[in-house]
């Protein structure tokens, strides 16, 4: 089978839509509560950390072994099957991409070890501006009214945050460690609002037709840079020769300790995948949108199990960003409505012209 027969259609890709904002839903509001989970009961492996974000790489693999099965016992005996349809400069792209997402992993990371989950989502809001902003250099984004505005609110939402940024820093942290935390959280999302619109842009100097097991190929070969990029870093850091020890002094066990990992590379896999699912669905735009809508979420859940203080900055902050998501919908469906409502208006005139030229057969003829 050849890989243009594999590319859905509006049907199928809106049922993959959907299926990608439940899977990215999973992974952006389990990923962070796993994490933190990890770095609160004794974990201080910043690079064994941002490692976990994408070492359930084989997970992918696994998706595109089934799919390669799949597709041996369903298509012609004449039909070209592979198991990967990549070609080299995909391939390259990809590796370039993976290597910055590993990057941006250690940030993310590095911030998340300093700062409350909720304190560190929020901060997160950030990236749809940046998403926003690359989208448009990028691959041409268009904007309405709605859209501006709800990028301009979620970005005033995050910057709220801040006005106080100490006010909920944890009692063993100095000043400096917990500013240096709020700027990696905050460099991490400027990264990865670039890394989106990079993906899309990707697809359309793409030389060959994508289809969703090329997405799952491209997001494998990302992880598995990333991977190697972290791997690296714990290297030097000497964090392998020290895991040991430290899942023996973890405070939940060390049985525990292997399950918080094992979860958190499964839940941030989620992450991933959902988001360039998103990507190739839609835009990167909205798989910016969609990440930025489950804040409020996160912060719920944060609030819940970690007990995060929620002050009158992080209030305002949801209550903006809340506002910012109403604008961006309220604003698309507008679109979608507008988009459906021409063809049906075209064909009101065409059909309006052929009842007057039944009516009035010579009127077209007639003489000024």
């Amino acid at each position: 089978m050849e890989v243009n027969e594999l590319k859905p259609d509006a049907t199928m890709r809106k049922a993959l839509l959907v299926i990608n904002c439940i899977i990215l839903s999973i992974g952006n509001c389990g990923g962070p509560l796993i994490a933190r989970l990890y770095f609160i009961h004794g974990g201080k492996r910043v690079w064994f950390s941002s490692w976990l974000q994408t070492v359930g790489w084989p997970i992918i693999l696994l998706l595109i072994a089934s799919a390669y099965i799949y597709r041996s016992r369903t298509t012609h005996p004449t039909s070209e099957n592979k198991l990967f349809y990549m070609e080299p400069p995909l391939f390259f792209a990809s590796a370039v991409i993976g290597i910055l997402t590993g990057l941006d992993n250690y940030l993310y990371a590095y911030g998340l070890s300093r700062l409350p989950v909720s304190t560190s989502s929020l901060i997160i809001a950030s990236q749809l501006a940046f998403t926003a902003g690359f989208a448009f250099l990028l691959v041409k984004q268009k904007f309405s009214a709605y859209s501006i505005n709800a990028v301009f609110l979620l970005s005033i939402g995050a910057g709220v945050l801040a006005l106080h940024s100490g006010s909920d820093r944890p009692g063993n942290e100095s000043n400096r460690e917990y500013i240096l935390g709020f700027l990696m959280t905050l460099a991490a999302s400027a990264l990865y609002g670039f890394i989106l619109p990079l993906v899309e842009l990707t697809y359309k100097k793409a030389n060959q037709e994508l289809s969703y097991a090329l997405v799952m190929e491209i997001q494998m070969v990302m992880c598995l840079f990333a991977t190697a990029f972290c791997t690296v870093g714990m290297l030097l850091n000497n964090d392998f020769k020290v895991l040991g020890r430290e899942a023996r002094e973890f405070e939940m066990g060390e049985t525990r300790y292997y399950v918080v990992a094992i979860c958190s590379a499964i839940v941030w896999q989620c992450f991933f995948l959902g988001g360039i699912g998103v990507v190739f669905c839609a835009s990167s735009l909205l798989s910016g949108v969609v990440i930025t809508v489950l804040l409020p979420v996160t912060e719920i859940l944060a609030v819940v199990f970690y007990h995060d203080k929620f002050e009158a900055e992080k209030g305002v902050a949801l209550a903006l960003s809340l506002w910012g998501f109403l604008s961006y919908f309220y604003g698309d469906m507008k679109r979608m409505r507008k988009k459906k409502l021409a063809p049906q208006t075209l064909l009101e005139l065409e059909l309006e012209s052929e009842s007057e030229s039944s009516v009035f057969p010579n009127r077209l003829h007639t003489p000024v």
